[in-house]
């Protein structure tokens, strides 16, 4: 029964990790750019669930839509000042730049609310519901949920809709894209958005039972970063497979080893795997 319960813990915290990881091989799938700043997108998204929770009393679920178009909006004036100046340059230039802006979201973000760490004391959904013998967290099983929405919707998007078919052509080929009529840039904008977006949907979810900080995004996308690299770069469907099995394999590790060896245990994995599939289990 514990084995049940660890398992269905840790698939739901894969779902949330997936959307996070989302966001990251899309960018990376159409525009050949590792987004360093990712992390930073979310915390930003935690921010905004944080305050207008303080000043509001908004609960994080009713904040959900102000936190996807609030980093849209933040991912989109990034790509206008940053990223799209260096679309084109050379894996180690686009790190670095990234890396930059990873730096400068953060420290405004100190300088502006400090280090200290602030939680959301109480939301509409709390407590755990019961099956049989097993509980489950509501905070976290309605996070999942939307986060499983959210990833429904955008493979609908990208296969139902003339954008969403435009931002695959152009991940199969630029030159190609651009003499059909493809707008590559308003692709490569409107992708950022979506990544972006997926952010800060994510951050407002974790923000209902992770604790608050300009801290808090650097470690959640070191897990999305390894999830995308053990679904594969590049890979949508990738990042969901690499964040359902890291966030299963967290859980079995903290319950089962210890909670101080979980993310060793998860890292482990990640390396085993790259040992026989250096580009991930779906990466090409």
């Amino acid at each position: 029964m514990f084995f049940l319960q660890t398992l269905l813990n840790g698939f739901i915290m894969g779902l949330i990790y997936a959307l996070v990881a989302m966001g990251l091989s899309l960018v990376w799938g159409v525009m050949g750019i590792i987004n360093f700043a990712h992390g930073e997108f979310l915390m930003y998204g935690m921010y905004i669930s944080f305050w207008f929770y303080t000043l509001y009393n908004f609960d994080p679920l009713l904040s959900a839509p102000l936190g996807i178009i609030g980093i849209c909006l933040l991912s989109i004036v990034s790509y206008k000042i940053a990223i799209k100046r260096i679309l084109g340059s050379s894996l180690l230039t686009t790190l670095l730049a990234t890396f930059a802006l990873s730096l400068i979201l953060k420290n405004t973000a100190q300088y502006l609310w400090s280090p200290d760490y602030r939680i959301i004391s109480s939301t509409i959904i709390q407590g755990s519901i019961g099956i049989g013998n097993i509980y489950l967290s509501l905070n976290k099983l309605i996070a999942a949920a939307i986060s499983s929405a959210a990833i429904f919707l955008l493979y609908i998007f990208f296969k139902k809709t003339e954008w969403g078919m435009a931002i695959q052509a152009v991940s199969l080929n630029k030159e190609a894209s651009l003499l059909v009529g493809i707008k590559v840039e308003q692709v490569y904008m409107l992708t950022f958005g979506i990544a972006g977006a997926t952010a800060g949907l994510a951050g407002v979810l974790f923000s209902s039972f992770y604790p608050v900080s300009p801290q808090g995004g650097s470690f959640l996308v070191l897990i999305a970063f390894t999830c995308v690299a053990l679904g594969g770069f590049g890979s949508i469907t990738g990042a969901i497979l690499g964040g359902i099995i890291i966030g299963i394999s967290e859980s079995l590790a903290g319950f089962y080893i210890g909670p101080a060896f979980q993310d060793a245990v998860v890292f482990l994995i990640y390396l085993l795997v790259i040992l026989f599939r250096p580009k991930g289990l779906l990466g090409w």
